[in-house]
């Protein structure tokens, strides 16, 4: 579980959810397994000690720094994100092995924003994705390739796929009887279980 698992610490706002759930649809094509907090439901444990453990099991970790500016006069800017990197992180650090091996993606809207917010992390390779889900598909894709060795399927077949997924989706839910307002109103979790239940079913039409 832990080579094959990725932990995706990111916003989880409705504006967000286009580029989180594209970003979960690449790493599931890809042959990975999205890991998000919100999946651990295991009451027992506060959201903090729940992130640790699925930080401690995924070798992988996508981080992004989009939220790190606040948009209205006297609104907080989140630190939840880079908070959750730092424990990555150490995890790598100062980890043994297996975590020494972890690999880290970082994200952010405009490039270089990252240098007015966390400027510790100059000189890492952080990716910009403009807000737009298809560049986040491409960036991803291009890290998984190149760090975990996954298959090199181009962006473009991710994509088309992930258009196809949607439709299967929609399609499914309807006929379960949900409306179109429920369906968007469905966490992102299942919406990320359904990505790896279309693929277990072969990737229908």
């Amino acid at each position: 579980m832990f080579e094959r698992s990725v932990f995706i610490n990111c916003p989880f706002d409705d504006d967000y959810s286009p580029l989180l759930q594209a970003i979960a649809f690449c790493v599931t094509f890809l042959g990975f397994m999205p890991r998000l907090a919100p999946q651990n439901g295991d009451n027992a444990l506060n959201r903090l000690n729940r992130i640790d453990d699925i930080i401690r099991t995924s070798k992988y970790g996508i981080h992004d720094l989009s939220r790190n500016r606040a948009k209205v006069q006297d609104e907080f800017a989140r630190m939840n994100m880079p908070f959750e990197l730092g424990i990555d992180y150490g995890c790598k650090t100062f980890g043994s092995p297996p975590l020494s091996s972890k690999c880290i993606l970082v994200l952010e809207e405009r490039r270089y924003d990252y240098q007015k917010c966390l400027s510790d992390i100059a000189g890492w390779d952080i990716e910009a994705h403009g807000g737009d889900y298809q560049m986040a598909i491409r960036k991803v894709r291009g890290w998984l390739v190149r760090q975990a060795a996954a298959p090199p399927k181009g962006a473009s077949l991710i994509e088309s796929r992930y258009a196809v997924f949607q439709q299967w989706y929609w399609a499914r839910e309807l006929a379960a009887g949900a409306s179109e307002d429920d369906i968007r109103q469905y966490p992102t979790v299942d919406v990320v279980d359904a990505m790896q239940q279309w693929m277990d079913v072969g990737q229908p039409e």
